[in-house]
């Protein structure tokens, strides 16, 4: 079992870099630059082929950073992401069975949320940190603002649709821990080997607070 706890996950940094590589290739290289401007943590999205290997090429090649799973929707990606490495798991959605292979891997992690009906279904298994997706299109500041209120003990990274210019805005909220975002590690750059370019905005990223 991991040493890291699932409430630790939202204070790794102030974003979490939601990655989505096309090549193994490219996975130390950004995880590398992620971590040069300042960013220890990576959340890579299992939506190519090529996720889990690249999973298992960070977390061999690039310890210092916590390397995670994303767009974790089955009990079998969690538990191949666990073996490839994965240091903890993030999903977009939450039923009682994946919540369960989830938490039956060992490793922290966050289960998505968009209502608070569904956010209560996390909190009653005793699971306080969770991922609010789709974040903008649910509602965004002004929604995640309101939950405090009627479930204190709930704690958030809210994802999809934020910039660097509207993260903080989500930031200052008291129930938020961290937000995810896929605007560090853009597509071309990514593409074209601009680790440079993935290292500022990394920096500028780092400097939120």
């Amino acid at each position: 079992m991991s040493d890291l706890q699932s409430t630790d996950l939202l204070a790794l940094s102030p974003v979490i870099p939601v990655v989505v590589v096309e090549s193994v290739d490219q996975a130390v290289p950004v995880a590398r630059a992620l971590a040069e401007g300042g960013v220890p943590v990576v959340e890579l999205t299992l939506r190519t082929p090529v996720a889990l290997d690249a999973i298992r090429a960070i977390a061999e090649e690039v310890p210092e950073v916590v390397i995670g799973a994303g767009t974790v929707t089955t009990p079998v990606l969690a538990k191949e992401a666990a073996t490839a490495g994965a240091k903890f798991l993030v999903s977009p959605g939450a039923t009682p069975t994946l919540l369960g292979a989830m938490r039956d891997t060992g490793l922290p992690f966050l289960p998505g949320t968009a209502t608070v009906s569904e956010a209560i279904a996390v909190l009653e298994t005793g699971h306080t940190a969770m991922k609010f997706f789709p974040a903008e299109a649910s509602g965004g500041v002004k929604y995640l603002g309101s939950l405090p209120s009627v479930l204190p003990d709930a704690r958030f990274c809210p994802t999809g649709g934020i910039s660097l210019a509207t993260a903080p805005s989500y930031l200052e909220l008291r129930n938020v821990g961290c937000v995810g975002g896929s605007w560090l590690t853009p597509a071309d750059a990514l593409a074209s080997g601009d680790w440079d370019r993935v290292t500022a905005l990394a920096a500028a990223t780092a400097a939120l607070r």
